[in-house]
């Protein structure tokens, strides 16, 4: 029997402080509390699958907007069906939802081939922001997708080249091309600062009038620049990067709601990597698929100004009474912040 106060203590504990369940067996222990990590860990993975039907109203709210981010990183699950224990699994992040209304969605899957975005997204339509992975492509052929580049994959590899090479930056005459690339993206970087909290029309104006024509530049210096070094040299990978991901990097310019850059989805996704450093693995498909679906409700709750503590207790006190879908959608984290939830102590 757990009271919702130390469920959410302990998902709390493991989704965003990065504390592994065999820690937190160690802590409670020194304080007489005799709770074995198989217990917890069967507590969160069934909570994974009691939250469900949420993750399900948040989906439909991030498909239903025409603005979205996606991104991924690796998950290694032991027991995985027809797959060694030391092979690679994956978790994938879309962020997306109107202004105000974010959402975060993490999803398990055994593979990172591009049938994995094609079903994420299925049912989609609009503007979707990557990195420069392949796996991402097929998407992209759809008609009624757009995909967007992230600017900040293309300013690293040349801020990389530039600290490799040691460039002295304060003198001209030893600037070479990677500072000079350097250069341009940081001014575009400049004009985003300018315009940060502005509305999405006045962004975009902003963007026509100062970033586009700095585009026009860019271009060209880079058509002057790619003949002139050499192919796999750092520089050379930058240019190229820079040069294959352009009518990817430019489609910002269209609409004043999209990001030059993918960060506030490599945000979102960094908690993760910071817990997967400490407890290492998932053990069982269903343990990663639960996990997805706990890391979804506090990144959300998070991006829309919740507490995540106080979130989930607030929902695993709620939720057993639910028996709409009306009162099931008014515990998603839009609707709950307008309940002024305050954090309370764990339940003894």
């Amino acid at each position: 029997m757990a009271s919702p106060g130390l469920l959410a203590h302990i998902a709390v504990a493991k989704y965003q402080d990065a504390l592994p369940l065999h820690r937190q067996e160690h802590i409670l222990k020194r304080i007489g509390v005799d709770l074995p990590r198989a217990t917890l860990a069967a507590w969160m993975i069934k909570l994974g699958i009691w939250i469900q039907p949420l993750i399900n109203l948040l989906q439909d709210v991030l498909l239903g907007y025409d603005v979205l981010q996606m991104d991924e990183t690796t998950l290694q699950v032991l027991k995985e069906p027809a797959k060694l224990p030391q092979s690679n699994s994956y978790l994938w992040v879309r962020r997306g939802g109107p202004p105000d209304l974010p959402v975060l969605l993490f999803d398990y899957d055994p593979s990172r081939s591009q049938a994995v975005p094609l079903r994420l997204l299925e049912g989609y339509r609009g503007y979707v922001q990557v990195d420069g992975y392949d796996g991402y492509n097929a998407v992209g052929l759809r008609s009624d997708i757009v995909l967007v580049g992230c600017m900040a994959h293309a300013r690293r590899k040349f801020d990389e080249t530039v600290k490799a090479q040691g460039v002295d930056r304060d003198n001209p005459e030893k600037i070479g091309k990677a500072m000079e690339g350097l250069g341009y993206l940081q001014a575009l970087y400049r004009i985003e600062r300018e315009c940060k909290g502005s509305s999405s029309e006045e962004r975009y104006s902003v963007r026509q009038q100062k970033a586009k024509p700095l585009f026009e530049t860019l271009r060209a210096w880079l058509d002057a620049a790619l003949p002139t070094v050499a192919p796999q040299s750092m520089t050379g990978k930058a240019l190229t990067y820079l040069h294959n991901q352009w009518p990817k990097l430019i489609r910002y310019l269209d609409d004043g709601r999209l990001s030059i850059d993918n960060n506030r989805v490599e945000n979102a996704i960094r908690p993760f990597v910071i817990g997967r450093r400490n407890w290492l693995f998932s053990d069982t498909v269903r343990g990663a698929q639960s996990s997805a679906n706990l890391y979804s409700l506090i990144e959300t709750a998070k991006a829309n100004g919740l507490e995540p503590y106080a979130y989930l207790r607030h929902l695993f006190t709620e939720l057993p009474k639910a028996r709409t879908l009306e009162q099931i959608e008014a515990l998603l984290p839009f609707h709950a912040k307008t309940q002024q939830l305050t954090p309370t102590p764990p339940e003894q």
